[in-house]
């Protein structure tokens, strides 16, 4: 146990400093947003179809993944949108991010998958 909660808080902290390196090099905003969390997803989609070795899902899925990702800060980019009178633009938001996120894991599974065959 010790050494998932290593690999977890060690993949963590690379994650959210990748995330960060992100925001500096490009503009901050939704859109930087939408470019890290549909990424990460992807990433997802890779790890999971790529390993089942439980040190290094939780170093690069739990941490490093979970770290990059931030769906926390997407939904608060929604909740401003709302908050300045922009519901289409909100609306467009939520699914322009959502679709793309769920279409990102599967292309990077089954890329995964075809690439290992």
């Amino acid at each position: 146990m010790p050494r998932l909660l290593g690999a977890v808080a060690c993949g963590g902290v690379l994650g959210a400093l990748a995330r960060y390196g992100l925001g500096v090099v490009l503009p901050h905003g939704p859109w930087t947003i939408l470019v890290v969390n549909v990424s990460g997803c992807f990433l997802i989609g890779v790890l999971a179809a790529a390993t089942e070795a439980p040190v290094p899902r939780a170093f690069l899925g739990t941490g490093f993944l979970g770290g990059y990702t931030t769906f926390s800060t997407y939904v608060v980019d929604l909740q401003r949108f709302l908050a300045d009178g922009r519901p289409a633009v909100a609306l467009l938001y939520l699914f322009g991010t959502l679709l793309p996120a769920l279409a990102a894991v599967f292309a990077g599974t089954a890329l995964t998958r075809r690439v290992r065959r």
